[in-house]
């Protein structure tokens, strides 16, 4: 049976980037690594990856700081009014950061690299992955059983 409340990513990915709470894209899947993270069932996943570390710089919240209020226990609201209580973020901020990461590409010609690369090896004959978002989704798919 699987348990949300301490996930183990050695046998089911985290929540997709694209899941939002409390209108920030990708804090679920923060949540899911975080809690993997304290129960040592991380996998091959990273806390404070590239992308988790997106959502610290804009917050203003530090990972460890976050990832010991995780280890304190609390539902995904409780840890959703935590972070509230730890930003000065306003709600237009947050919708207009969460609609900018959900977008995000590649950018430079080492991203447009990565991505390619990334895709290749997953589902070579994709051409509807354009944002990390997609790949994450993708690579997650994929990592546990299903064919690209």
């Amino acid at each position: 049976m699987i348990n949300l409340s301490q996930p183990d990513l050695t046998q089911y990915p985290p929540r997709s980037p694209w899941v939002r709470l409390g209108d920030f894209a990708h804090l679920p899947r923060l949540l899911d690594k975080a809690r993997a993270e304290i129960a040592g069932k991380i996998g091959e996943f990273h806390y404070n990856c590239p992308m988790d570390q997106q959502f610290f710089r804009f917050t203003g919240i530090g990972a460890e700081e976050f990832l010991a209020a995780v280890k304190a226990g609390g539902s995904d609201s409780d840890l959703l009014a935590w972070v509230m209580a730890h930003t000065t973020r306003l709600p237009y901020e947050i919708a207009a950061w969460s609609d900018w990461l959900a977008l995000n590409g590649p950018g430079g010609v080492g991203g447009h690299e990565f991505l390619a690369g990334t895709i290749k090896g997953l589902a070579a004959g994709r051409q509807d992955i354009k944002t990390f978002f997609d790949m994450l989704d993708l690579d997650d798919y994929v990592t546990f059983g299903g064919k690209g």
